[in-house]
């Protein structure tokens, strides 16, 4: 059975809902194609045109190979960011979240705000039994995002990967979820509704 983000996510400040292929283009854009948003993320700076191409295929829901939702201010609608959840594994109940917020939106709390959402839906609608994140280490910004939801720093894997043309050191995050319960102060029973 697949299993799908839930969607709409609602935060005090912001509505996350699937992105619209079309819509949703020059938003994402705005950030895609930029250096300094891509330096640390997987993709490289995106043409208008290769987002067009590209965002057909982040409109699932589905967590097999990826869920993503598009991360919008409640009060105006405008498009900041994205988050996306993806299923590792069945068998162990394995997601990872990642996150990308538009600079101009950045330092207000959007990322973390999101994040939370996800990771809660994660464990309380979607039954995981673990989430995890892994970043860069030049990148602290996003593993303050990762602090600030109460997941622990495991691993730092030096020089592990040939990325963008330089050897990446590689710091992992996780929380479990009975972890996000006791952080976030839900009981046992509550959690699995």
């Amino acid at each position: 059975m697949t299993q799908e983000l839930p969607h709409p996510l609602r935060t005090e400040r912001l509505l996350l809902r699937p992105i619209d292929p079309v819509a949703d283009v020059d938003a994402i854009h705005a950030y895609a194609s930029r250096e300094d948003v891509c330096r640390y993320i997987p993709w490289t700076p995106r043409t208008r045109e290769d987002v067009v191409a590209w965002l057909p295929r982040r409109t699932s829901t589905a967590l097999t190979g990826g869920a993503s939702l598009a991360i919008t201010l409640r009060e105006t609608g405008e498009l900041v960011g994205d988050v996306i959840l993806m299923w590792h594994d069945e068998e162990q109940r394995t997601g990872e979240v990642g996150y990308v917020v538009n600079p101009a939106y950045a330092g207000r709390g959007y990322a973390t705000e999101a994040a939370r959402a996800v990771v809660d839906a994660a464990f309380t609608r979607l039954d995981l039994h673990r989430v995890v994140a892994r970043i860069d280490a030049r990148n602290p910004a996003s593993g303050a995002v990762l602090c600030h939801l109460g997941m622990r720093q495991e691993a730092v894997l030096v020089e592990n990967e040939w990325f963008k043309g330089g050897w990446s050191t590689e710091i992992d995050f996780a929380v479990l979820a009975r972890e996000w319960r006791e952080h976030h102060g839900r009981p046992e029973a509550e959690a699995n509704r």
